[in-house]
């Protein structure tokens, strides 16, 4: 039986380009062959034609105008012997007789065709062009074979002429026509297939899917069955696709095969005509199966478990029912409108319809007790949440991709329809009889039903749904679950606090500065927070209440928790010592800040920039912040007072022992066997350990301002201390010790940067104590140095000649160890007496006078009636060089008015340091050859004169020290020159 199937890349013969095709078929023996061969008389082209009678000979339809043709023709051919047979094909281009005036059209529209035009004309008309032969030994033959040959020349003129597809098969020439008497081969072929399938089915020892498998005897009798009795491909596919649908009812059967059967049989539609009861039949099982997958897919839940090895099976069972819809026999045998969209959808429905029955009779409460209804109804409506779930994300992808049915869609309306009125009836029995244990039992039945409302965000087309207000039944239960989370959170707290040791807690090795009952807190209240997520009340309006409710008892809870924590704290001080209270009020205020950040999270925790997006239309900004805000602000306001409070009495304590440490140092003025180091070394260490033991447990904001509390009061107490012993007899070593401690106090509170800054330390009252005790502790011509080396700087940096000028020029020789100093002139003096004018001269003294003990004051001469008088006169101090570097060494210029009757006017003095006089400096000293120090060359300079300012605190405290002769003639002399200042600029 040979099969021509199709051909590609022949020759194309005509003018046109292209050929028309057929094929000529028999089979030739070694006789028959040998015999053509002798009779011939010259080489003919044709060898089929000549070999055997025509009745031998096959031809395949003629294919026009193509040079890649179609046939899928079919013959039998027939030999005695295998041995020394061969198979013969020729491929022909049919050539028929055309008139010249049809050649020369085609020229005209094909000018490329000229060569073959030519050729045309020169043959005889009306004979055939050959293309291509292919010649098969019989015994080279399997019993099956599907191959492409190639087309084999006769002469080497074009060897490339293409290719032919065939099929061979040898079959038997003899039939059996006694095999089931009375019946068609087609019901036999049918009987036998089914026998076959059931038998090798049960043959089989693992319970697999069957893929259509068979033995390799029973195929071959099936195809020799059917070869004998002339049944087509396409009843055999049909006896196949009957077979195996109806086995798929009852066995394992892979439906990919179905599919692939009924494929086969769509094909063959096109092909062949089925007879009439063969076409009955088709269509009665079509049709038959259709229902059957729809009955499957009504019970896809319980036949195909959503698993990756089963989901394949019923997407292609849909597959199949597609396919069947699209068929060609079932839209003629079926003349009805079948829409399986809706079919699918309308079993789905069914489906569901029974799913929540039996899984409602599943669930029924055994009792009638309003409890155990409302457990049951939360079973149920989890189970249907599940299934919800299962229908997104695994069947509604199957259904989709192959009906094009949203089956998560369908599954969805149906359960909020059904649910809707459960609901309705179960909660209608709970009116006006709710508590707190109903309530309780409400709460699950809420969540499970918001579930299943937030999958309605996946629907393809939402309309109305009748579970959208479904929290309008859950009113009345809402309060009970604020109060039962607020009373349970509550309870959690103050048993945390009671537990609680007051000790850092350790995590990984690693310390934690806050104690168990701040993390305890933490989690109590996440139950709150993880209340107003779970519920995700609808309304709006409402829904704003409920935060100012929840937010309320968070506030509450947050208060408690700190009385419970003081009560604590109280009572574990009772039997504690000093430095264990210490310890203990460090924890407690960690305590409070973790506490006060856990506040601050909260608006992020319970969302509120989503509530207020959602309530932007129904609740004003003002209200909005004048209520959520302001309570989470109160309840800061409390943490930050006990905050407060606690600070405030851990630096009582620690100033209480740093006050005893000063006084007792501070008191040992009178003692000499120590020295003020050794004194102040217990304050040091208790500062340093202490400190550091704050530091390690204290957030950095609550330590900062510990340590800015104990600096501020550790100030005003030495600042007290100071006041208190200003009479005592030895003042300067007092405040010298005073000075020290407060000197260890800014070394330890500024801790190496780790504490507080000097900006911090260097307030007004540090300085202001600074400078007394500084002051105090120097001796009086330490503070007079101090005096004249302040006077200098002024001069230096303030400038400015209101009063006047005066111009030096000024020098130090070294070599004879001579100060000289000349006046020039004085500029813009004030005038002083009453026709405008003045009589100045110029005063020169070298100060402090316990520095220049035996240099007296020089004078110049006094220039009448003039305001800016030349002197043009010099004067020579004979001072050692150790003299003219010594703290506060300075030459003092006074300007005064000469008056013949009373005492002489003030008009101005001036500082000049004699560091600055050249051959004085100590820096970049050099010597001549000789060793000898080179006298500097003299200096002009030009120095503003100023007057003294009252109240000067150094003088006030010059003046204190009464016994002091030399320190009493100092400040009388400036006493003096303050009120010549006074009285002279008095108009």
């Amino acid at each position: 039986m040979v099969t021509v199937k199709e051909a590609k890349g022949i020759l194309g013969k005509d003018i046109s380009g292209f050929s028309d095709p057929y094929c000529l078929l028999t089979i030739l023996e070694d006789e028959e062959e040998k015999r053509t061969r002798r009779s011939r008389s010259k080489a003919s082209k044709y060898v089929v034609k000549d070999a055997v009678s025509d009745d031998k000979i096959y031809q395949t339809d003629i294919k026009m105008q193509t040079l890649n043709p179609i046939w899928n023709d079919t013959f039998i051919l027939e030999f005695d012997n295998i041995l020394g047979a061969s198979f013969h094909l020729e491929m022909w281009d049919k050539d028929e007789e055309v008139s010249l005036t049809q050649k020369l059209e085609d020229f005209k529209t094909n000018f490329t065709s000229l060569k073959r035009m030519i050729k045309e004309a020169k043959k005889e008309r009306g004979t055939d062009d050959f293309l291509g032969k292919i010649v098969i030994k019989l015994q080279d033959l399997h019993c099956t074979e599907d191959n492409w040959y190639h087309l084999e020349p006769r002469t080497e003129t074009y060897p490339d002429r293409g290719h032919c597809h065939l099929k061979l098969k040898f079959i038997h020439k003899e039939r059996d026509g006694t095999l089931s008497a009375g019946r068609n081969a087609y019901i036999n072929y049918c009987g036998i297939l089914q026998q076959f399938v059931l038998s090798y089915i049960s043959k089989q020892k693992s319970c697999v899917t069957w893929k259509g498998e068979l033995c390799g005897e029973a195929q071959t009798l099936l195809e020799h069955y059917a070869t004998q009795n002339d049944l087509s491909p396409f009843l055999q596919d049909l006896a196949k696709w009957v077979a195996y649908s109806k086995l798929y009812q009852s066995l394992e059967v892979d439906s990919s095969l179905l599919l692939q059967q009924l494929t086969s049989v769509e094909y063959h539609w096109h092909q062949q005509e089925l007879p009439h009861q063969q076409k009955k039949e088709l269509g009665d099982s079509l049709h038959g199966f259709l229902q059957y997958g729809l009955y499957l897919v009504s019970k896809y839940r319980d036949i195909f478990s959503p698993t990756p090895s089963t989901t394949p099976k019923l997407h292609t069972l849909l597959r199949i029912l597609v396919q069947i819809c699209k068929t060609q026999a079932f839209q003629k045998m079926n003349p009805a409108e079948f829409e399986l969209q809706e079919e699918v959808a309308d079993a789905i429905q069914t489906g569901t319809q029974e799913w929540f029955t039996n899984k409602k009779g599943l669930h029924q409460p055994m009792t009638k007790d309003l409890c155990e209804i409302l457990s049951a109804l939360s079973r149920l409506i989890e189970e249907v949440r599940d299934d919800i779930k299962l229908n997104k994300d695994v069947w509604n992808r199957i259904f989709v991709s192959a009906v094009q049915v949203d089956v998560f869609t369908e599954v969805y309306k149906k359960f909020d329809s059904l649910l809707a009125a459960e609901v309705r009836e179960t909660l209608s029995l709970m009116e006006g009889r709710t508590d707190q244990s109903l309530a309780n039992s409400l709460f699950p039945v809420y969540l499970s039903l918001q579930a299943i409302q937030k999958d309605k965000a996946f629907l393809q087309k939402r309309g109305l749904l009748k579970l959208s207000n479904f929290h309008e039944n859950f009113r009345e239960a809402q309060p009970y679950w604020l109060n039962k989370v607020f009373l349970t959170t509550k309870d959690r707290v103050e048993r945390a606090v009671k537990v609680d040791q007051l000790q850092p807690l350790q995590c990984g090795g690693v310390p934690i500065k806050h104690s168990s009952s701040a993390v305890d807190l933490v989690a109590c209240i996440q139950p709150v927070c993880d209340l107003w997520k779970q519920m995700s009340w609808p309304d709006p309006e409402e829904a704003f209440m409920l935060m100012v409710k929840i937010t309320e008892d968070v506030c509450k809870i947050v208060v408690t928790y700190c009385h419970s924590l003081k009560d604590r704290v109280r009572m574990l001080s009772e039997n504690s010592d000093h430095g264990s209270a210490i310890n203990m009020l460090c924890v407690v205020v960690n305590d409070l800040e973790y506490l006060r950040s856990v506040l601050a999270r909260l608006p992020v925790q319970l969302n509120w920039a989503g509530l207020r997006g959602r309530t932007y239309q129904v609740i004003e900004e003002s209200q909005f912040q004048n209520t959520l805000p302001s309570q989470v602000q109160q309840t800061q306001g409390i943490l930050d007072r006990e905050t407060r409070s606690a600070l405030d009495t851990l630096g009582k304590k620690l100033n209480t022992d740093i006050e005893s440490h000063v006084r007792d140092m501070a008191t040992r003025w009178r003692t000499v066997s120590k020295s003020t180091e050794d004194d102040a070394a217990p304050l040091m260490r208790y500062l340093e350990q202490e400190l550091h033991y704050m530091n390690d447990n204290l957030v950095e904001e609550n330590f900062n301002s510990l340590l800015a509390t104990l600096w501020n009061n550790s100030v005003k107490f030495l600042h007290q201390m100071a006041t208190e012993h200003l009479h005592q007899e030895r003042l300067m070593e007092f405040c010298q010790r005073l000075l020290y401690t407060l000197q260890c106090l800014e070394q330890c509170f500024h801790g190496e940067g780790n504490g507080l800054s000097f900006k911090m330390l260097h307030s007004d009252e540090y300085k202001t104590l600074k400078a007394y005790l500084t002051h105090h502790s120097l001796n009086s011509r330490q503070l007079v140095e101090k005096f004249l080396e302040r006077k200098i700087w002024e001069q230096r940096v303030l400038g400015g000649e209101k009063y006047g000028a005066v111009t030096l020029l000024t020098s130090y020789r070294r070599s004879d160890q001579r100060l000289r100093v000349e006046v020039l002139n004085a500029v813009s003096l004030l005038p002083m007496d009453s026709n405008g004018s003045s009589d100045p001269y110029v005063q020169l003294c070298l100060e402090p006078y316990h520095t220049f003990p035996e240099v007296e004051p020089c004078c110049t001469q006094i220039k009448s009636c003039d305001l800016n008088p030349l002197f043009d006169e010099a004067f020579e101090f004979l001072v050692g060089l150790d003299q003219c570097q010594a703290p506060g060494a300075c030459l003092v210029v006074t300007v005064l008015d000469h008056d013949i009757w009373m005492t002489d006017d003030f008009e101005g003095e001036a500082f000049l340091s004699l560091k600055d006089i050249p051959g004085v400096a100590r820096g970049g000293e050099q010597t001549d050859s000789l060793g000898s120090h080179p006298d500097a060359p003299p200096a002009q300079i030009r120095l503003p004169l100023t007057h003294p300012k009252p109240n000067d605190n150094i003088l006030r405290l010059l003046e204190s020290r009464k016994g002091e002769k030399e320190t009493q003639a100092f400040v009388k002399k400036r006493r003096q020159r303050e009120k010549q200042s006074k009285e002279g600029s008095q108009p």
